[in-house]
């Protein structure tokens, strides 16, 4: 099994930035392709980002598209999604997860953390 740990959320101002950490125990980090999710109250779960075990491709939502990154680092069983010019559509809370593939679909990864808090306010 793979553990996944997200944090860094918070609230924050629309125009301002946050980075979000997902640190990953369990199994070797740098065989899995690593996604990021979000989910607001009342709606379902959306696809944010996505970057490969390689770290090439990364995949982005088009409502953020040009506004957030998502990085990986091995060495450390670490990915990153730095978050900048939030909008308060942007508000929920983010998920990490872990499959094969650098997946849109939810439903496609094997592992998931508990998600942390984002609230960007008008």
């Amino acid at each position: 099994q793979v553990q996944l740990v997200e944090s860094g959320g918070g609230l924050v101002q629309a125009g301002g930035s946050l980075r979000l950490s997902c640190a990953a125990s369990g199994r070797t980090f740098s065989s899995y392709a690593m996604g990021w999710f979000r989910q607001a109250p009342g709606k379902e779960r959306e696809f944010v980002a996505a970057v490969s075990w390689s770290s090439s491709s990364p995949r982005y939502a088009d409502p953020v598209k040009g506004r957030f990154t998502i990085l990986r680092d091995d060495a450390k069983n670490t990915v990153y999604l730095q978050m900048n010019s939030l909008k308060p559509e942007d508000t929920g809370v983010y998920y990490c997860a872990a499959g094969v593939y650098a997946e849109v679909v939810a439903r496609r990864y094997d592992y998931w953390g508990r998600g942390t808090q984002v609230t960007v306010s008008s």
